[in-house]
């Protein structure tokens, strides 16, 4: 796509539509463009003023996150200590900040910390084990250890164990990462069994993300 084109995104992101606000958002996030940076950040910003389009904010946080503007990454941590009516916001700032984390620092210590934390949505530790789990991400050692003991738990939702199933693909130099994976070949859970029964191969699951 254009120059041209992309700037003509970054102006739908005014759009007096929500519909057309967040395919913009949509679109930057496949073009993964952080020249569009700036704009997604004060488009989000205003998008904020107005509960109703979580799906366009949802967007425009996962455009930032994969556009890999490490700029916006101080305000997404400030959102986390917002209360959003529409909870899956939260997934989208656990990805995003995982992301931009990563991007930054070369290292996702800081955002496995949100995961074990239970100060934090549900959703914003499914949105970090998530990306961990699409970026195909190999933890330090301790945070692989954390991940392990995470999912192991029993207080665990199903949902962030099967990330965490997904992700651990490519963790096989850590001992405990083949015994963790056989136990969860018997799962129940199908999306567990199925990420155990390819992680074991060394294969990574393609899961389809809103």
């Amino acid at each position: 796509m254009a120059y041209s084109d992309i700037e003509t995104l970054v102006e739908q992101l005014s759009n007096k539509s929500s519909a057309k606000r967040k395919s913009a958002a949509k679109k930057l996030r496949k073009l993964k463009s952080k020249d569009s940076g700036t704009a997604l950040l004060a488009a989000l910003k205003s998008e904020l003023k107005d509960k109703r389009t979580w799906e366009t904010q949802y967007q425009m946080i996962m455009a930032l996150g994969e556009s890999g503007y490490i700029e916006s990454l101080g305000f997404m941590l400030e959102l986390t200590e917002r209360e959003f009516e529409a909870t899956m916001v939260y997934l989208a700032l656990g990805d995003a900040i995982t992301r931009l984390t990563y991007l930054s620092e070369n290292s996702i210590h800081k955002a496995i910390e949100y995961v074990t934390s239970k100060n934090y949505q549900p959703l914003l530790s499914d949105g970090v084990l998530r990306a961990v789990a699409m970026l195909k991400i190999i933890p330090e050692e301790d945070d692989i250890n954390m991940l392990l003991n995470y999912a192991d738990s029993s207080s665990t939702p199903e949902n962030s164990k099967a990330w965490i199933v997904s992700a651990s693909a490519g963790w096989h130099k850590n001992i405990r990462t083949v015994p963790f994976l056989q136990r969860q070949v018997s799962s129940k859970n199908q999306q567990i069994k199925k990420a155990a029964e390819a992680a074991l191969k060394k294969k990574y699951v393609k899961w389809s993300i809103l």
